[in-house]
């Protein structure tokens, strides 16, 4: 019986944070579309604006923050969704059910979005502040001296002022790219054209990034406008005061948005499969075609 590797708990965590160095840049760019208020910068515009008012490192502000968040919040949802699907399908020879997969994420998300709460604030923060005026900025050295500030001057409670819409959304977006990846690469796989190679990987994880994008995108406006400022009361009344902007309000920067998440998923996932190929656990009878 041929063996074959399975994903460890913590795969996803690091397959995540490789890809979030990547990607910090966009995320930045990201950040800084959804939080201006009067200016309408586009993507490009916005880059260039950054890169000439604070210099080509400033696309990097944050980037501590940034692999503190993945190594919180996504470490924490891939090992739920991984070692849940793992145990729920032990045994089996066949492939786990669409709705169970996005159940098992959408729960995984959710704790990931709770406990990485903390650091998804400092990350907010960090990359929204060189935008700001010189005698307003926050200037965080790093993620864990910006938790430690945000303790000392505003209250612990402060970490998770966000944590419902940063569960929410983790919810959704793990939905969109655990579940939908799984679901994306078997279907790939019964088509009989492709085998389970890197071409596969990147059309299944291209798949789940579009999903991901579109569930998310509302929340995660709400969410950074909410962690950015002081003004809003909480997170109804931070809706409520988007919505005044319009509809499409809730998806602005939709286009920066998936410019970031589309390759974020992309590497995470591509990441993932090369280090369960060759580091992962050797089983010699895997549960279900399309087990990643």
């Amino acid at each position: 019986m041929p063996e074959k590797r399975v994903t460890r708990w913590y795969f996803g965590g690091i397959a995540a944070c490789g890809a979030a160095c990547v990607t910090h840049p966009l995320d930045l760019l990201k950040v800084h579309l959804q939080t201006q208020q009067k200016a309408r910068l586009g993507f490009a515009s916005m880059a260039v604006r950054v890169v000439s008012n604070d210099g080509f490192l400033a696309l990097y502000c944050g980037l501590s923050a940034s692999v503190c968040r993945q190594l919180t919040y996504s470490l924490t949802r891939f090992a739920i969704y991984d070692t849940a699907k793992d145990y729920v399908t032990r045994g089996q020879t066949r492939p786990l059910p669409f709705y169970q997969k996005v159940f098992l994420a959408a729960v995984g998300g959710f704790a990931g979005g709770f406990v990485g709460s903390p650091a998804e604030m400092v990350n907010v923060r960090m990359q929204n502040d060189v935008k700001l005026p010189l005698h307003l900025r926050r200037n965080y050295s790093h993620a864990l001296h910006g938790i430690s500030r945000i303790v000392r001057e505003e209250g612990f409670k402060k970490l998770y002022s966000g944590a419902t819409l940063a569960s929410s959304r983790g919810a959704l977006v793990t939905v969109g790219q655990a579940s939908g990846y799984d679901q994306a690469k078997q279907l790939v796989l019964a088509t009989g054209f492709l085998s389970d190679n890197i071409l596969t990987h990147f059309v299944a994880s291209s798949v789940a990034g579009v999903c991901a994008t579109f569930l998310c995108q509302p929340l995660d406006v709400v969410k950074t406008r909410l962690m950015n400022s002081r003004d809003y009361e909480g997170v109804l009344h931070c809706a409520l005061e988007t919505a005044k902007l319009g509809p499409l309000a809730f998806y602005k920067g939709l286009f920066p948005a998936a410019i970031r998440l589309m390759p974020q998923t992309v590497l995470t996932f591509i990441f993932l499969e090369q280090l369960r190929e060759n580091f992962g656990i050797v089983v010699e009878n895997p549960p279900g075609a399309g087990k990643n």
